[in-house]
């Protein structure tokens, strides 16, 4: 720990107005001996302690100041004191005992992942460790989370929620590794575990599913202008191949002319370029003074909630319930790929970070296998029966 310590009666009010310098500081607590709070440059504060356990010094984090109050850092300092905190037990070698996940994850691996990925990616990570992962794992020493204790979690979360279970996992897998390379546990108790199986991304909206997709959101907001915003949402997916975050959270400043420039992109910054009805679906929507293209109708200084509530009734409505809100992405892609765009175009249209990520999105319909077959299969025949054969054009 380095920075000059200062000492003053912490709360939770003082804890929270602490602002980063360009070296982390200390500020101890004048209540509890040890007690402190560091801050650090990046703005992540976390309470520590330093004092004597079991007749060795110890300098230990207790906890992210995001995640609990003084009160229970003091608590957990007293714990220390007694000897009844984890901390205080140690190995037969007389070693410190392994973090807790928490600690593990809010002091070393969180931070040092931060300035990686985008805003948007970051806020979900955080989301994901603060809802799913903490609660299962955060109280338990990071040698104690084994491949039973993994596998209850894993399989009562995708009864739920699958998809998301899988994320959860994905993190879980990177966190335990980065653990092992330092020095905290031998192995990943979660390296062999699979995934639960994704849903095949085959399916893409016809033509004339787009135009009864367009025909049912003209009818909805026709019904109710309130719900204009979100149907523009929808086109714009469609019309663009965005991602939805990337749409919810357009920024006026991010719209110049013909194209968007996108600063805060799950990939990176990234430029998307309109079509003429993408920069029209733009251009009517009100300026309203927020920041956001597509604000919240409570707080404008807040971007559309994540939850669009009129996909499903549109979608329900066109007769396309088994279609997901990024199967508008999907098919996006999927019209270029057949239309004969090169696969680097398409992959950079959608911002991948990997053109090979794009080969997903390159699946064509029954209807167009079978069209295929006919022709190629009149060709071959015209052929064997000795008939010529044309340029490639014949029905």
């Amino acid at each position: 720990m380095t920075g000059k310590a200062r000492k003053v009666r912490l709360t939770d009010a003082v804890v929270r107005k602490l602002r980063p310098g360009s070296t982390e500081y200390i500020v101890r607590d004048i209540r509890v001996a040890g007690l402190g709070v560091r801050v650090r440059p990046s703005r992540h504060r976390s309470f520590v302690w330093h004092g004597t356990v079991n007749g060795r010094m110890v300098r230990t984090t207790i906890g992210s100041a995001a995640l609990m109050t003084v009160k229970e850092a003091r608590t957990a300092c007293r714990a220390l004191l007694d000897g009844s905190h984890p901390l205080c037990s140690k190995d037969p070698a007389g070693r410190a005992a392994v973090p807790l996940f928490r600690d593990f994850v809010m002091e070393d691996w969180l931070p040092a992942r931060r300035g990686h990925c985008s805003q948007g990616w970051g806020e979900r990570v955080d989301r994901m460790i603060r809802t799913r992962l903490l609660p299962a794992f955060g109280a338990l020493r990071l040698d104690r989370i084994d491949r039973p204790v993994i596998e209850r979690w894993f399989d009562a979360m995708s009864r739920k929620t699958p998809g998301a279970a899988n994320i959860a996992l994905t993190l879980l897998r990177q966190i335990m590794t980065a653990a092992v390379a330092a020095g905290h546990i031998p192995h990943d108790p979660a390296g062999s575990m699979r995934p639960n199986p994704g849903r095949k991304m085959t399916r893409f909206l016809s033509a004339e599913e787009i135009g009864r997709l367009h025909r049912t959101l003209d009818r909805l907001v026709s019904d109710r202008p309130s719900r204009r915003p979100q149907a523009d949402i929808i086109r714009l997916l469609l019309l663009t191949g965005c991602r939805k975050s990337e749409i919810l959270t357009l920024r006026s400043s991010e719209v110049d002319g013909d194209m968007l420039r996108l600063a805060e992109a799950k990939t990176g910054p990234r430029t998307v370029w309109l079509s003429e009805a993408a920069q029209a679906v733009i251009a009517r929507q009100p300026r309203t003074g927020s920041t956001f293209v597509f604000p919240s109708p409570r707080n404008p200084a807040r971007p559309q909630s994540r939850n669009l509530g009129l996909w499903y009734r549109a979608r329900r409505e066109a007769g396309i319930e088994d279609v997901r809100l990024h199967d508008l992405r999907h098919t996006v892609a999927s019209q270029a790929v057949a239309r004969g765009v090169p696969l680097p175009t398409v992959s950079r249209m959608l911002g991948h970070a990997q053109p090979t990520m794009t080969l997903r999105y390159t699946h064509v319909g029954d209807h167009e296998v079978e069209a295929a077959a006919a022709r190629v299969g009149a060709i071959i025949a015209k052929a064997l029966a000795g008939g010529p054969v044309g340029d490639g054009n014949d029905p």
